[in-house]
């Protein structure tokens, strides 16, 4: 209802005449729900302005899988590594997935952390989110016989990289469970050795690393990072920023 001239002064004087109090107790009857909705409006207005102003790009994504870094070396592998390159480490990252593990054999106590890290590695894999792993033998035999790993063939004449390469088998085909299961008398298995990762141990980054056995490096295959990914490698091989 459209209130008249003499109304809405009359309203204004009665209102003006109240306590402080009264007041408040007046916007609050009255305005509750807009000042509500306006609140919640701001808030969230504002936790989508935190985000895009805080929010950061990955230049890369690596994982640890069944290793551990201290705090000096995970600064190395990531924020350091973008100060090399000259990176706004406040709107970039090195993304780390820290704390994989990956086994066939794990054993019971274990069985579920190993399934649910599977899991985790092969969503990035599929989202193409994983790019550079750092892994024990462990980890890098089962990732080059599944064939998860680049070929780094082209790095043979490299001067920092070269050096570091080693190989890996890959399993081309496997019928062990139709042997298993009955279908097939013989069982076999054909692979083949393929250059896919580095030695990391000797480069200069990790070698005072009290890494326990040998560790590698290698790229996932379907990176689309793949250019960043080699350059994050030489960079722990000891090259200098471009």
């Amino acid at each position: 209802m459209k209130l008249s001239p003499q109304e809405k002064a009359a309203r204004k004087a009665a209102f003006r005449a109240m306590s402080p109090q009264k007041k408040l107790e007046h916007i609050v009857t009255y305005y509750k729900w807009p000042i509500l909705l306006g609140l919640i409006a701001l808030t969230v207005l504002g936790s989508v302005l935190h985000r895009q102003l805080t929010q950061k790009e990955p230049v890369l994504y690596t994982a640890l899988l069944n290793t551990a870094v201290g705090e000096d070396l995970e600064r190395a592998l990531t924020d350091d590594y973008l100060r090399a390159f000259t990176y706004d480490v406040r709107r970039s990252e090195v993304y780390l997935y820290a704390d994989l593990y990956l086994s066939d054999e794990a054993d019971e106590l274990n069985h579920e952390y190993a399934y649910a890290s599977r899991m985790k590695f092969m969503g990035a894999v599929s989202a193409q989110k994983l790019d550079v792993v750092l892994m024990n033998r462990e980890a890098y035999t089962l990732l080059s016989e599944s064939g998860y790993l680049l070929p780094l063939d082209e790095l043979a004449s490299d001067a920092l990289l070269g050096p570091y390469l080693c190989q890996g088998e890959v399993v081309l085909s496997d019928n062990t469970l139709d042997y298993l299961l009955g279908e097939t008398e013989a069982q076999e298995r054909v692979t083949r050795l393929r250059t896919n990762a580095v030695s990391a141990l000797g480069m200069p980054l990790l070698r005072e690393a009290a890494f326990d056995g040998e560790i590698y490096l290698g790229v996932i295959a379907n990176s689309p990072r793949t250019e960043e990914a080699l350059r994050y490698l030489r960079y722990l091989a000891g090259s200098e920023a471009a």
